[in-house]
Parts: structure tokens; C-alpha cells; sequence
């Protein structure tokens, strides 16, 4: 992509409202392009357009119009979500118009080094986790991108004195072309959002395109236990910064003892899980000792590894190892991740709304401390959801599904061995399904026992988001 400057006077379409289009449609404006941005929804679901034409830029709703990107188009900033068939997406690639997404421009656009946090599970875990370590460092951290603030409105406010810590999708990677973090994080690889890549060729290529245009003045912080993270990294050119829950790295982050080999949703047996520590091995034979595992501010093995990211990306940063205990063992949970709702009539109630594939799901059932009564399903993107199998077995009391995925998970539940199995049918509008869901859940449960709202899907089949399906959730708990 040109600097952004070289804009001016030239027409730039930007491709869907929300909130990530409203700020690249802003941005271009402000800097003099001519600004066309348009949103197949009806104008009564496009809130935003007002407040652009206000501002002077042209705004169609409801449709693509043939004439949108031609000739004189020299920029299409595309929304993540808006897949590559989309018309004016094709019709920018026939006339050899580049298209970005939103994480380009903010590239061009910081004054700020940016940390780019990526991975199928754990990112905005991990994103919350390392703004609250480089807080705590004094460095003074703007958290921002796939976790909710527009990357381009944090990269025009930030400064040379600030990190800009993005949480990245592969939707939004694949949009890129000369982005280039200082710090550059993948977490892990699982099979996901295979509607949209087409397969796992292009999923993996479009995280790692995150590493693409790093140097050997970068630093890559990556995922030594996940083979595929671990075969991406050969062709890294920045410093490798490895970490690890189950290996003693002679350099990278690592637990210490380390964790016991495990499937996802596995919890084995750990004698020594009270002595473990996270430490930090820079490679000349010393170690330093950051903060106990067990001491962490959120439980479970995956958070143990997002809380290994995280120090590994502080550090990368320029963290002093000394300032990181404090916030590791302070952090909470990020709102519809293992965020816990509150307790009725003995039962505990969890919203982890994020959890969008098998894998996170797995792992947040295998964190908890007592029988689940798991609330799962949403968009079906192809999976049979097998994956789950061992969890249903042995750590999950009863499934009540919904959604598009409700056979599926009930025919793994059902070869799983479960009895206690809810398949809840479309009731009125979506809220009502879940607020059904809900109740049918409180039912299954007794005192003890743990009710986990975890999908494994996404949630486009009912939901806008995730956020809505969460915060659905957490009202109808609180209605029981």
C-alpha cells in the first residue's frame, strides 16, 4: 500500500460500516481522498451512514452498485468479515485495484511500535494480558483492533512513546501487504473458519502474513508446543522468542516444571503443579523467575500458555522481568471469556461467548473445578465436532445446543455417552432460544455444579456477535 498521504484527491471505496469501516472512512476523509463507502445492509441497519454524510462523504446502503470500484479507484479498504466474492472485491482484483483491510492502513499510519497478537484461540486473553504487563512496565500501552477499538482510530492517536497492541484475526491479515509489527505474536493453529479461507492452506497463510515483512531488528514470539507454529517459525527472519508449557527451552519462556504432556480438554494429573513457575531463559545459561503458575489470575493449562505469550511479548518489548508478577497474578478475565457471571441457587455460571471452535471450548471445559452443564452450538461452518468427544465423556454432566450445530453436538454427545442431552429448537426470536437454553441448563444442573456457556461456533446464525450472544446470556442468568 502507498503511504497514505499519496491519497489525496484520489477516490477510495471503503467496503462495510461497523466500526472499523466508519474509522478508515473518517481517516481518508480527514487526509482529502474521495471517500465512497457503501454497505449491502438496508439503510435502517446502517446507523453509521449518517454520521458520515455529515461529514460530507458519499454513503450507499442497501446493495453493491455496479459502478462502486472502477477505473478510478485507486484503494478498496475492505471490512475483515466481507469475503473475497464479494462483487466489488472481484471487480477490484479484475482491474488490479489493491484491497486492505483496516490493519494496512493503521500500519502506515502509527508513530507507535505495534505488537500483533494472533492465533485460533487465546488472543484476546492474551492481548488484555500483555496490555496489562507493559502497563505495569510503564510503557505506556494502547490495546486495540479485533478486541473491539477501531486499530486505525488507536494508531492515529498513538506516539512515539506509546506500544500499540493489536489483537489480529486472519481475516484481517489476509488484507495485508507491507504491515510490519516490531513485535509479532502467533499463539497456536486449530482448524477454523474454513468457510471463509476455503481451507487450512490459506487460514495458515493469512496469520502468517503477520511475520511476512519482519526483520532481523523484529522479534517473533511464537508457540514452540504447536507443530505448526513451530514449522511457520523456520521461515521467520526476525529474533525467534519462543515459549512453551511442556518444554525446558534453553531460550524463550517457559513453565518450570514443565506441564505434563495433554490432548485439548485434557487434564491429567500434576504432582508438581504447586511448585511450577513461569521463567524467562535469555539464552546465556541464566533464568529469571517471573511469577508462579498456580498464583495466575485465571485458571486453566491454556491460559497458563496465553499468560507465557504475554511475557514473552513484555519482554520483547522491553518489560523489566521484575515488574510483570504483579499484574499476572491481578488479571481478570476478559468480558465473554471463563468470565464468571455469579452463582444461584448453588450452581455456577460462566460466559465464554468467545469461545468460537471446538479447541477453545474444550480447553475452558477441562479449566473447570466441577461437573458442566455445557450450553454449545451457533453457525455451522462444517465441523463434526469430535474433537469434543473425550471432554463430553469425562467432564461434562449434561449439553443443552441450539443453534444450526444442535445435532451435531448432540449426536457427539450422545456417542459420548450423555444422557442429559437438550436439543432447543427455535423458540420466537433468538434472545428467547437462549434465554430457553438457559433455563433448561439451570434444570440439567445441581449445587456444584458448573453451567458454561462455551459454542464452539460462532455465532452468525443467531447473533450479530459473540458480545450480543454473551451479554444475552449473562442477562438471563440473572432473570432466573
Amino acid at each position: 500500500m502507498r503511504p497514505i498521504a499519496t491519497y489525496r484527491g484520489r477516490k477510495v471505496v471503503v467496503l462495510g460500516l461497523a466500526r472499523s469501516g466508519v474509522a478508515a472512512a473518517k481517516l481518508f476523509h480527514r487526509i482529502g481522498a474521495d471517500v465512497a463507502a457503501n454497505d449491502r445492509k438496508p439503510r435502517e441497519q446502517c446507523p453509521e451512514a449518517e454520521e458520515l454524510e455529515a461529514l460530507g462523504i458519499s454513503v450507499v446502503c442497501g446493495g453493491h452498485p455496479d459502478d462502486l470500484v472502477g477505473a478510478d479507484t485507486s484503494l478498496l479498504v475492505k471490512n475483515p468479515g466481507i469475503p473475497y466474492t464479494a462483487p466489488p472485491v472481484v471487480r477490484a482484483s479484475e482491474l488490479g485495484i489493491e484491497t486492505v483491510t483496516e490493519v494496512e492502513v493503521a500500519g502506515q499510519l502509527s508513530k507507535a511500535p505495534i505488537i500483533g497478537i494472533t492465533g485460533s484461540n487465546g488472543k484476546t486473553t492474551t492481548t488484555s494480558w500483555t496490555g496489562a504487563l507493559l502497563a505495569a512496565a510503564g510503557l505506556a500501552p494502547i490495546v486495540a483492533g479485533n478486541i473491539g477499538r477501531p486499530l486505525c482510530d488507536a494508531a492515529e492517536e498513538a506516539t512515539e512513546g506509546n506500544w500499540l497492541v493489536a489483537e489480529l484475526s486472519s481475516f484481517q491479515l489476509k488484507g495485508t501487504s507491507d504491515f510490519r509489527p516490531r513485535v509479532a505474536c502467533l499463539l497456536n493453529i486449530a482448524e477454523t473458519h474454513l468457510d471463509y479461507h476455503g481451507g487450512m492452506d490459506d487460514y495458515i497463510a493469512s496469520k502468517a502474513k503477520l511475520f511476512a515483512n519482519q526483520t532481523a531488528e523484529d522479534t517473533a514470539v511464537y508457540n514452540a508446543d504447536d507443530p505448526v507454529c513451530e514449522r511457520l517459525s523456520r521461515t521467520f527472519a526476525a529474533r525467534k522468542l519462543p515459549f512453551s508449557l511442556t518444554q525446558r527451552l534453553k531460550a524463550g519462556v517457559c513453565a518450570e516444571p514443565p506441564y505434563p504432556p495433554a490432548a485439548p480438554g485434557e487434564s491429567p494429573d500434576d504432582p508438581q503443579a504447586a511448585e511450577r513457575w513461569i521463567v524467562y531463559r535469555p539464552g546465556d545459561g541464566s533464568e529469571r523467575r517471573i511469577a508462579q503458575a498456580a498464583r495466575l489470575g485465571i485458571p486453566g493449562r491454556h491460559n497458563a500458555a496465553n499468560a507465557l505469550a504475554a511475557v514473552a511479548v513484555a519482554l520483547a518489548a522491553g518489560a523489566a522481568p521484575e515488574t510483570l508478577r504483579q499484574p499476572l497474578e491481578n488479571f481478570n478475565a476478559v468480558e465473554h471469556r471463563l468470565e464468571y457471571v455469579g452463582e444461584f441457587h448453588g450452581v455456577r455460571y460462566y460466559n465464554d461467548s468467545k469461545a468460537t471452535n471446538s479447541t477453545a471450548t474444550a480447553m475452558s471445559i477441562a479449566s473447570m473445578s466441577a461437573p458442566v452443564v455445557l450450553i454449545a452450538g451457533g453457525l455451522d461452518r462444517g465441523s463434526d465436532y469430535r474433537e469434543l468427544l473425550t471432554v463430553f465423556r469425562d467432564r461434562v454432566k449434561g449439553l443443552v445446543a441450539i443453534g444450526q450445530t444442535r445435532e451435531k453436538l448432540g449426536r457427539v454427545a450422545g456417542e459420548a455417552g450423555l444422557t442429559a442431552v437438550k436439543l432447543v429448537e427455535p423458540e420466537g426470536d433468538a434472545a428467547e432460544t437462549l434465554r430457553l437454553a438457559v433455563r433448561e441448563a439451570a434444570a440439567l444442573a445441581g449445587p456444584g455444579d458448573i453451567v458454561l456457556l462455551s459454542p464452539a461456533c460462532a455465532s452468525w446464525d443467531m447473533f450479530a456477535s459473540y458480545e450480543v450472544r454473551g451479554r444475552i446470556f449473562k442477562e438471563s442468568v440473572h432473570t432466573l
